[in-house]
């Protein structure tokens, strides 16, 4: 007779939208883990070292942290519902993001992993077009940009 293995987690884990600290990816996974899941899905958004042929050291992020956490918290529960998921987080960093960081992580949980993977994205790509929320690249000759946060309508 096998076990049943039960992932330990609160049930009602309020997980914070905006974060100045580096985003833990194992706790956000282990969040979701549910009876009812059939698939979880992550996505991490992650400062790489290059844009457009120019060396970047990293990545600054600014938000209006008020309408920040609204918009995201907001735009999670449409998608809980939306997409009948079972669990769902979206967490974005702001301050300095290191190179190979992630900047901004979406975990979904669903009973089956079609509408876990739509959720994810549909998740993503709102928050990124509709957060209050700035990046600023840091090039490897000192220089600094702000770029354009959404490159959701750009596949």
């Amino acid at each position: 007779m096998s076990k049943s293995i039960s992932y330990p987690h609160p049930v009602e884990a309020k997980i914070s939208s905006i974060s100045a600290v580096p985003i833990d990816l194992g706790y956000l996974v282990s969040l979701a883990h549910d009876p009812k899941a059939g698939a979880v899905v992550m996505f991490s958004g992650e400062a790489r070292n290059h844009n457009n042929g120019d060396s970047v050291t990293g990545l600054e992020y600014e938000a209006y942290e008020p309408m920040a956490v609204k918009m995201i918290d907001e735009i999670v529960q449409e998608a809980i519902v939306k997409f009948s998921l079972h669990k769902a987080f979206c967490v974005h960093r702001v301050g300095l993001v290191g190179i190979s960081e992630s900047a901004v992580v979406v975990v979904t949980a669903s009973s089956h992993r079609g509408e876990a993977y739509e959720a994810n994205r549909y998740i993503i790509d709102r928050v990124k077009h509709e957060a209050p929320i700035w990046k600023m690249e840091v090039f490897a000759n000192g220089s600094k940009k702000f770029s354009h946060n959404c490159s959701c309508h750009n596949h």
